[in-house]
C-alpha cells in the first residue's frame, strides 16, 4: 500500500524547490517507523544553506528539506502501536536510542542520528516517514493552543534549551547572547526564565527591541562596536549585576565570523562559551586565551528527545513565548520565502502549511 501526497524537492544546489507528487510505501511499515501527516513545518536558515548549496546535505539529491515538523501519526509500526492517531513533534535530531552516546544522555551527538531534510526526507511535504521512538507526543497541550506554532520547538526552541543546559547556567549567572534573532532570541528567553541576567548583542535594532521585551535585561547594539567596546560593555553590565566572570555564560548564536570572534572575545577567567550558530567560514581566534583564562568552550547540536517535555512545559507555561516570533504562510510560497530569507527580509520564523 502507498500514501500519496505532495512535496517540494531540492533537485540541485541553487535550484528552486520543485513541487511534485509524493509517493510513500507505507504498508506494512517497518516495526520502528511512523508515517506522519505534516500539520506544519518551520523554515530554518539551515534549509536555506542546503537549498543554495552553501551547506551539503548528507542525503543524495533529490531531497525533501524541512526539519521543524509537527503533525499527526497516521500509521505506526508494530513496536509503537499507541502512537497511531497521536499529534507529535518530530525532533530535528532523531537518535538511534541504544548506542553509547544515547545511553549516556548525549543522543544529540549520536553517530547514527537522522535529521529530516538532511539524512532523510523532511517536512516540506504533506507526509514523511521517520523513526517512531524519538517522536514527542503533544496531546497534552493546553486546550486551544495552536499546535502549528510548536513546529519551531522541533529545532529553534529545543536547540536553545539544550545550549542553555549545556552551559550549566544557574540562577544569578550572566548570559551574554550574541545574535538575538531566531535561536538566540529563544536562548535569551530560556536563560531569563531560569533566573539569569541576560545581555543580548545584535546588529539589528528590531531584534534587540524584541529581546528586551522577551528576556533580555539589557541589550547591546554591536553594529559599530569594536570587540574591545563590546567586551567592556558586557563585562561592565556583569559588574553592575555583581556577577564574577566564573559565572559568565556566553552563547554564540549569530552563525557569523564576526559574531564568533565577538563571543570569543567576551571570555574571561573561568567563563564558559557555547557555540550554537554555524558558518562554513573559518574564524581566526587565539586559542591560548582558553588556557590563560582557564575558560571552557562547548559545541552544542540539537536536543535529545528526552529533554522535549521540559521544553514544552516552559512553552505551555508561558515562560517561552512563540507567537510574537512566528508567522504562518502557505508552503506554496516556499521558494519566495527562501529568497526573502536570503535577502534578510524575514522578521519572524515562518511556519508553513503543506495544504496551502
Amino acid at each position: 500500500m502507498v500514501t500519496r501526497g505532495k512535496a517540494y524537492y531540492l533537485d540541485a544546489p541553487g535550484a528552486a524547490l520543485a513541487p511534485r507528487e509524493l509517493t510513500l510505501p507505507t504498508r506494512p511499515l517497518a516495526p520502528d517507523q511512523a508515517l506522519v501527516e505534516v500539520r506544519a513545518c518551520g523554515l530554518c536558515h539551515t534549509d536555506l544553506g542546503f537549498a543554495d548549496g552553501s551547506v551539503r546535505p548528507k542525503h543524495a539529491l533529490p531531497l525533501i528539506l524541512g526539519h521543524e515538523v509537527v503533525g499527526t501519526v497516521v500509521e505506526a509500526g508494530e513496536r509503537f502501536p499507541s502512537l497511531a492517531g497521536a499529534p507529535v513533534l518530530v525532533p530535528a535530531v532523531l537518535p538511534c536510542g541504544h548506542c553509547d552516546f544515547c545511553r549516556a544522555g548525549r543522543g544529540n551527538a549520536c553517530p547514527s542520528q537522522q535529521m529530516p531534510g538532511n539524512d532523510i526526507h523532511g517536512g516540506f511535504a504533506t507526509h514523511l516517514l521517520v523513526p517512531a521512538a524519538p517522536l514527542v507526543r503533544v496531546d497534552d497541550a493546553p486546550r486551544g493552543f495552536p499546535l502549528e506554532e510548536l513546529s519551531v520547538v522541533a529545532d529553534a526552541v529545543s536547540t536553545a534549551y539544550q545550549a542553555v543546559r549545556r552551559s550549566c547556567l544557574a540562577i544569578g549567572d550572566a548570559a551574554f547572547v550574541v545574535g538575538a534573532g531566531g535561536v538566540g532570541g529563544f536562548v535569551a528567553q530560556i536563560a531569563a526564565a531560569l533566573g539569569a541576567h541576560v545581555l543580548a548583542c545584535d546588529v539589528s535594532p528590531a531584534r534587540l527591541e524584541a529581546a528586551a521585551r522577551f528576556g533580555a535585561e539589557t541589550t547591546l547594539d554591536v553594529s559599530a562596536a569594536t570587540p574591545q567596546d563590546a567586551r567592556k560593555a558586557a563585562h561592565g553590565a556583569a559588574a553592575e549585576w555583581k556577577v564574577p566572570s566564573l559565572r559568565y555564560r556566553i552563547f554564540e548564536c549569530s552563525g557569523t565570523p564576526a559574531g564568533q570572534q565577538l563571543a570569543f572575545g567576551l571570555l574571561a577567567r573561568g567563563a564558559t562559551l557555547i557555540q550554537v550558530g554555524y558558518t562554513p567560514e573559518l574564524v581566526g581566534v587565539r586559542l591560548s586565551n582558553l588556557m590563560a583564562f582557564d575558560a571552557t568552550v562547548h559545541g552544542t547540536w540539537g536536543c535529545p528527545p528526552e529533554s522535549y517535555p521540559e521544553v514544552l512545559r516552559m512553552v505551555y507555561g508561558g515562560k517561552v513565548a512563540l507567537a510574537p516570533f512566528v508567522e504562518r504562510a502557505p508552503m506554496s510560497r516556499l521558494n519566495t520565502l527562501l529568497g526573502d530569507m536570503a535577502q534578510h527580509r524575514l522578521t519572524r520564523r515562518m511556519i508553513l502549511d503543506p495544504t496551502a
